[in-house]
């Protein structure tokens, strides 16, 4: 039987946070621990906003490329639970966000979860640009019409007309 210790952690989080408020709160006093409390929000939330920008844009060049985005968007998704563990109150979310924002410690993490993770892409080498059809047609406004237009009704002829008739 194995047993996870996920749930525990998660329960007994708020506590060892509540602890930490208590020992940051003795060593520098409780309105400093209030003000690195919301500073470190603050932090998160433009780290997400800039880091976030600049993850996205190197997926976008990925795909352009016609590269697997996969490892960026992983760095992208680890930026906003990054972000999120840092606008969480808490000094023990706080270092564990600011972990999460170094790269190196986002591609051991990387390293560690994508043997689990299953992608479901279709990534060749051509990318998203070999699915992409060959033909177009481009039309003036001169070139279509509804039939009713300009008074002449519709056009028996048109082979649209002729599949539906049949």
């Amino acid at each position: 039987m194995r047993i996870s210790l996920l749930p525990l952690f998660i329960l007994a989080l708020p506590l060892l946070e509540i602890a930490g408020f208590v020992v940051v709160g003795r060593q520098v006093g409780a309105l400093a621990t209030v003000g690195l409390v919301l500073a470190s929000s603050i932090a998160g939330a433009l780290l997400l906003r800039y880091q976030g920008f600049g993850v996205m844009s190197r997926v976008r060049a990925e795909m352009d490329a016609g590269r697997d985005p996969s490892r960026q968007l992983a760095h992208g998704a680890m930026i906003v639970l990054a972000a999120i563990l840092l606008i969480i109150p808490g000094f023990i979310t706080d270092i564990f966000g600011i972990l999460l924002f170094l790269p190196p410690v986002r591609d051991l993490a990387w390293r560690l979860l994508k043997g689990r993770i299953v992608l479901a892409t279709n990534f060749g080498t051509g990318g998203f640009r070999a699915r992409q059809r060959d033909k177009t047609i481009d039309l003036d406004d001169g070139d279509y019409s509804r039939g009713d237009d300009h008074g002449r009704g519709p056009d028996h002829t048109s082979p649209w007309r002729r599949l539906k008739d049949d």
